[in-house]
C-alpha cells in the first residue's frame, strides 16, 4: 500500500500513453498531450506577468547555474486548478503533500546546469527545507509549449535527453527503494538555442506541504 506521498510506475503505467524510459537506475516516465494546448497557453501568460529570476537552495558559488526565470502560479487561477486535478488523478498522490505549482521560463541561453531535485543531507539548508515536510518524493515536470531548439531535459547518468512538446508530462521517483536520494535523477535543463521554454513544475513531499 502506498502511502498519500506516493505514486507508483505501476499505477503510472496504468494510464493510456504513459511510457517508462528503460532503465534500471531510475523511475522516469513521459506522457504525451497530458495537458491540452489552451490550458498550457493559460499558464504561459500567467508566468509571463509574475516571473522572477530564479534561486537555488544551497548556493554553489555559480551565478550561471541557474539563469531561467521563475514563479508560483496562483492556486485559484482555472487552468492551475485544472492541471492540479489533472496531476492527482495520474499521480494518485494526496494533494496536501504537494509543493505549489512552479513556473519557469527560459530565454535564449538560460539554463538549470544539472542538478537533483531532492534535498542533500549533507546541504546548509537540508534542515530548513526537510524538517516539516520532508524530502520530495516525486517530480511532474509540463512542457507548455514547443521550442525551436535547445531546451532538452537531460539525464547524463543514462545518456537521454527528453525534448520539450507542447503538452508532454515528464515525471520521476527522486529516490531509491530505501528512501535516499537517487542521484541518477541528476538532470540539467539545457541552453535554449533559440525560441523560449515554458514549463512547469510540481514536487510531492513524504509528508504533507500544509
Amino acid at each position: 500500500m502506498l502511502s498519500p506521498g506516493e505514486s507508483s510506475v505501476a499505477r503510472l503505467t496504468a494510464h493510456a500513453g504513459m511510457q517508462r524510459v528503460p532503465t534500471d537506475k531510475l523511475e522516469l516516465l513521459q506522457l504525451r498531450d497530458f495537458l491540452a494546448p489552451d490550458i498550457c497557453e493559460s499558464l504561459v501568460a500567467l508566468i509571463d506577468r509574475d516571473r522572477r529570476p530564479s534561486t537555488i537552495a544551497d548556493d554553489n558559488g555559480d551565478s550561471a547555474f541557474r539563469t531561467s526565470e521563475t514563479c508560483d502560479l496562483p492556486k485559484d487561477d482555472a487552468a492551475v486548478i485544472a492541471l492540479e486535478a489533472a496531476l492527482t488523478d495520474l499521480s494518485g498522490i494526496d494533494p496536501a503533500h504537494g509543493e505549489p505549482v512552479q513556473g519557469q521560463r527560459y530565454a535564449v541561453g538560460q539554463e538549470f546546469k544539472a542538478h537533483t531535485d531532492y534535498f542533500k543531507p549533507e546541504g546548509p539548508d537540508y534542515h530548513r527545507f526537510c524538517s516539516v515536510a520532508g524530502q520530495r518524493s516525486w517530480t511532474f515536470m509540463v512542457y507548455l509549449n514547443n521550442v525551436e531548439a535547445g531546451g532538452g531535459t537531460r539525464f547524463r547518468s543514462i545518456r537521454k535527453t527528453i525534448a520539450p512538446e507542447q503538452g508532454k508530462l515528464l515525471c520521476w521517483n527522486n529516490r531509491r527503494p530505501d528512501g535516499s536520494g537517487n542521484s541518477h535523477t541528476m538532470h540539467h535543463g539545457m541552453k535554449v538555442r533559440r525560441g523560449t521554454k515554458y514549463i512547469i513544475t510540481k514536487w510531492y513531499r513524504e509528508r504533507p506541504w500544509i
